[in-house]
């Protein structure tokens, strides 16, 4: 892909981003009302109306669309190029007025991020990147920092797996945990080298982590899904088993201790389970 052309994105995905911004600012003055849209995922009016501005900037001729905030056709499937966009990542920091959600644009190429924005209009941040032309914060070249061990290192983890106890088993690790909401502004902090990694083992839709991957890729980060080889967008199942992205230096011990925690906490579960059921039958 030519390098004119990556620019040519890099301001789309800027001009969209600062049309979103313009048009959520009234949101912010007041009051957010919710509603629930299906079990307990809450929707606001400022999601459906970004939906409406990001679609209008961004899609061209050819190119497909994919939103939570949009009923998917499968049309995009038949795309070369889509646009995979979740319009406001976060929803529950936004209606609390926590500062830790975000607006999340990836544009992904034969299944491969290439170009994406993040821009968390809360604490007024912008990262914006492409394969070619790196990764800006703010508008100022930046990249994944260059730390190359676990000890003492910045992990960026879900507010809500921590508040549910999901990050206990890691508690032990010699690094610094802090809980941050939206996974898109997490994917952003690590692609700019503000924190160093971030992971989740909850399946998460590929709306929530195309703009971020596609920073963390821009920047020559490291990320993959644990436990398999390929990282790919635009499928027709949209639900990925879980995420690790982190600087590059930092890959293989992370990958290593994730593994090793994990397979110890499935052998701890499928003990605890035999002794239930051992227990269940002397009971009998």
């Amino acid at each position: 892909m030519d390098k004119h052309f990556e620019t040519n994105l890099i301001a789309r995905i800027q001009q969209a981003l600062e049309a979103a911004v313009r048009e959520i600012t009234p949101f912010l003055a007041g009051l957010v009302k919710a509603e629930y849209k299906s079990g307990d995922h809450v929707v606001t009016g400022a999601d459906r109306l970004l939906d409406r501005v990001l679609r209008d900037m961004l899609v061209r001729d050819h190119e497909g669309w994919l939103s939570e905030e949009s009923a998917d056709d499968f049309t995009r499937l038949k795309k070369r190029r889509v646009w995979i966009v979740d319009p406001l990542d976060g929803t529950r920091e936004f209606v609390a007025g926590v500062p830790e959600w975000s607006i999340s644009i990836g544009l992904v190429q034969d299944g491969q991020p290439i170009a994406g924005g993040v821009c968390n209009p809360a604490t007024k941040e912008t990262f914006v990147g492409s394969l070619t032309e790196g990764v800006r914060y703010n508008g100022q070249q930046c990249r994944p920092s260059r730390k190359s061990h676990l000890v003492g290192a910045l992990i960026l983890a879900s507010r809500s797996e921590v508040e549910q106890g999901e990050w206990e088993q890691f508690r032990q690790g010699s690094f610094e945990i802090k809980p941050v909401g939206s996974i898109a502004y997490k994917l952003a902090l690590v692609a700019a080298g503000f924190a160093h990694a971030t992971w989740t083992l909850r399946p998460k839709h590929e709306w929530d982590i195309a703009g971020g991957v596609a920073l963390i890729r821009a920047g020559g980060g490291f990320v993959r899904q644990l436990g398999a080889p390929h990282l790919t967008f635009n499928n027709r199942s949209l639900v990925l088993p879980s995420l690790l992205a982190s600087c590059p230096r930092l890959a293989k011990e992370l990958t290593s201790y994730l593994k090793q925690v994990t397979r110890s906490r499935a052998v701890t579960k499928r003990r605890s389970t035999s002794g239930a059921h051992q227990g269940g039958e002397g009971y009998r």
